[in-house]
């Protein structure tokens, strides 16, 4: 292996070249106690960024033995050094044109993910991977500036965050047991009749509406009596804080008294959470989903006819496919494969939800006629979801009081403090009858599994396999563009980049061709959380900068994808050998 010495001596020899002489620096170099390996060169200073790994062996890293002593912690601790390591680059300082000398490692924001930007072994390895822009004048080599990034800068980071002594252990402490309370917490929910926790003193508040930081001075969370549980952590030991108990929960109240604010953290409470974020112990279900409407998203071949039938034209709703739904199909949809990839806590806001599709009141019933009507309200189905499927609802309400008749829990907001007004709302309900007639006279039953034909999925575009994140709601796949603006719980650009590295996964692995499409994500999945993210990347350079996504948001690309074909609706829509009907 080459030297620190050698990089040197390289970059002198190439100072004042053309760009494309960086290639010669590839490959890895010996800085005593850790390993820096350049993985891929730009071509030229204004192209993504060069690709690096730094490498510490586990004595150097000095990691302290509970860091390691499971998966979960070994994953945690390494979304905490991703976040020293960034803490530990210097500040500004361009050293040329384009990205000339700027680094990039995926840090993270609000939650702790399993991410790809740095990866801990069992014996205390850590690989850190991340991009940095090789400096240039224009497209000639500054090997000046190349030496102060990559024998100072970088090094320099590296002994500030990754080598023994420099670790903060108690903060590290605290962000292993804030990663591994909620994942105990999150794991027994279902057996203590909870889809959530919300301890007290959480701050829910944000900043702002572009921010995830806590707001200054919010209101912190105080449980009713009647709601209060107390949850002996692994970590934190005792908390108190309210259980939120499956079924149906309506979270009631005035405008801006914090009726979303909650339904956000129940939303974001599928992951952890860093210390001091304000939401550290709250805690949802995992199967969450955050059901909303949304006009103009395409639907193939859904089975939405438990919510929506008898279209005008005959239109074939157990097999319903549409370039464009409205508000209420949209909704039916989304609900409906949300089932299908496995949800089991429905989290509605009034405010995102399609009217029509929520409640048809007695007065509307009387001037409509059911015959009239083809959508059975999510009012007449919420109990049912419930009773027939174990899928509990947190629904947000202010205007609709019908649903009065069907919850289990109210919680009113005021004032950002809640209150269970269960007592109430049911002596309102019958003080006031509703006088609406339920509209739902069949149970319900499990979606059927869904197979799709792996040929409408090309990555191709001009020949040429492209599958690329442009943001946190769009993910371009081949020649279409994936829109994810309402997959609200995509929390990190880094969760949708490596959606696209599953769907390719699954692709090139045949995974759709033997199974329906949600067994297949599932496998997807299962390999990635046994190998790790990287796996998905089918070797060659490891990605840097993925998180892990759910089931569930894999799910919801995959039918976003415009070009996505869903086989007849006849067992599974194929003959044993993978051949369609």
């Amino acid at each position: 292996m080459r030297t620190r010495e050698d990089l040197r001596q390289a970059l002198r020899r190439i100072d004042g070249r053309g760009y494309p002489a960086y290639r010669d620096l590839e490959g890895s170099y010996d800085f005593g106690n850790w390993e820096l390996r350049l993985d891929r060169a730009q071509p030229d200073p204004f192209a993504s960024p060069s690709r690096f790994r730094v490498r510490v062996p586990g004595p150097a890293a000095g990691l302290p033995p509970e860091a390691l002593a499971t998966p979960l912690r070994r994953w945690a601790t390494g979304d905490f050094l991703a976040r020293a390591f960034h803490r530990a680059l210097p500040r500004g300082g361009s050293l040329g044109s384009g990205k000339s000398g700027l680094i990039f490692i995926d840090a993270g924001e609000q939650e702790i993910l399993p991410r790809t930007a740095v990866r801990v072994e069992p014996d205390g390895t850590v690989e850190v991977r991340f991009a940095a822009g090789l400096p240039a004048a224009g497209r000639r080599i500054l090997g000046r500036a190349a030496e102060e990034l990559l024998l100072e800068r970088i090094p320099r980071a590296v002994a500030g965050s990754l080598l023994a002594g420099a670790h903060d252990r108690r903060a590290l402490s605290a962000h292993l047991a804030a990663a591994e309370d909620h994942a105990w917490l999150q794991e027994r929910l279902p057996a203590m009749g909870l889809v959530a926790f919300v301890a007290d003193g959480s701050i829910l508040p944000r900043e702002s509406g572009v921010s995830q930081k806590p707001l200054p001075g919010a209101v912190p969370w105080v449980s009713p009596p009647e709601l209060r549980v107390t949850v002996e952590f692994p970590n934190a030991g005792p908390v108190t804080g309210t259980g939120i108990p499956a079924g149906v929960t309506l979270i009631v109240g005035g405008g801006y008294h914090g009726k979303s604010t909650l339904l956000r953290a129940l939303e974001r409470g599928v992951y952890p959470h860093i210390p001091g974020d304000g939401r550290e112990r709250v805690v949802t279900r995992a199967d969450a989903w955050k059901l909303r409407a949304e006009d103009g998203r395409r639907v193939e071949g859904v089975d939405i006819s438990p919510f929506i039938a008898g279209l005008p034209g005959g239109t074939d709703t157990r097999w319903f496919r549409t370039e464009a739904a409205s508000g209420s199909t949209s909704m039916a949809a989304n609900l409906v494969e949300a089932l299908e990839a496995g949800a089991g806590l429905l989290l509605v806001d009034e405010d995102t939800a399609a009217t029509n599709f929520l409640i048809r009141d007695a007065r509307m019933q009387r001037l409509v006629p059911k015959e009239g009507e083809p959508i059975t309200p999510f009012i007449d189905r919420v109990r049912s979801l419930y009773t027939d499927l174990g899928v509990s609802t947190v629904l947000v309400v202010g205007g609709a009081g019908d649903y009065l008749d069907v919850a289990d829990t109210v919680i009113l907001m005021q004032n950002y403090r809640p209150a269970d007004v269960t007592a109430r709302a049911r002596q309102v309900a019958a003080e006031l009858p509703a006088r609406r007639q339920p509209e739902a006279p069949v149970p319900l039953s499990p979606p059927r599994p869904r197979w799709v034909d792996p040929d409408s999925l090309d990555p191709r575009r001009r020949g040429r396999e492209k599958v690329r994140a442009r943001d946190l709601d769009e993910l371009a796949f081949g020649a279409e563009s994936i829109d994810l603006s309402y997959v609200e719980q995509l929390v990190d650009p880094s969760q949708t980049r490596a959606i696209g590295g599953a769907l390719l996964y699954a692709l090139r692995q045949g995974l759709f061709r033997d199974r329906p499409a949600v067994a297949a994500l599932a496998e997807a999945l299962r390999v990635a959380d046994e190998q790790g993210l990287e796996a998905w990347a089918g070797g060659g350079v490891p990605p840097g900068d993925w998180a892990r996504p759910r089931l569930l948001e894999l799910a919801a690309a995959l039918n976003r994808l415009r070009t996505l074909r869903v086989l007849d609706r006849e067992e599974g829509g194929r003959r044993p050998g993978g051949r369609r009907r």
